[in-house]
């Protein structure tokens, strides 16, 4: 979570549904509530509003008086072969909204796979990810997410994307990089 000299008040601008944290359960924030907005990272505002973290889409930034968060550039005639590190770059605009590290950095993603589409030029995506927690609530949330932005990339016909909890996840499976962002 980022440093409360680093939190940014923003007033709702306009009704708009989030997610809290953990449990991911949907509430709506009514225009005119105040709130702090505590990472800013990927394509979601993680939001602090009376005392409870939530989640707010990026497609949703204007209700908070902010633009949404740029895309990948993807090159419209994208070759197979190029489609694996483009993947590998989008999962790292996928955050944990109480962590400030990508999901790749922070070691959730445990495999991808390609496997033939039934439309040619096109491939299926398997991803096997983890959470930091078992019982987060957060996880079909993040796993949606990571399904949205897979599947709007080119030659990307079709995603799944299975939680596994075996192996247990822990801090070993970190990057470096994360492990100094977060300080460990």
């Amino acid at each position: 979570m980022m440093n409360r000299r680093h939190r940014e008040d923003v007033l709702v601008r306009r009704n708009v549904m989030v997610e809290t944290i953990p449990t991911g359960q949907p509430v709506e924030l009514e225009q005119g509530m105040l709130a702090q907005v505590t990472q800013a990272l990927g394509s979601s505002f993680t939001l602090l509003v009376e005392g409870q973290l939530m989640r707010l889409k990026g497609a949703d930034a204007d209700a908070i008086g902010k633009q949404p968060p740029e895309t990948i550039a993807v090159p419209e005639d994208l070759h197979l072969d190029d489609l694996e590190p483009l993947v590998w770059e989008t999962l790292r605009t996928c955050y944990d909204p109480e962590i400030p590290v990508n999901i790749v950095d922070l070691g959730l993603v445990y495999r991808l796979e390609f496997q033939p589409a039934d439309e040619a030029d096109k491939v299926r995506a398997v991803i096997d990810m983890t959470l930091t927690a078992p019982g987060c609530g957060m996880g079909e949330s993040i796993a949606n997410e990571v399904c949205d932005k897979v599947l709007a990339l080119p030659r990307v016909a079709d995603i799944t994307v299975n939680l596994v909890f075996d192996p247990p996840w822990d801090r070993s499976m970190m990057s470096e990089e994360a492990q100094l962002a977060l300080g460990l």
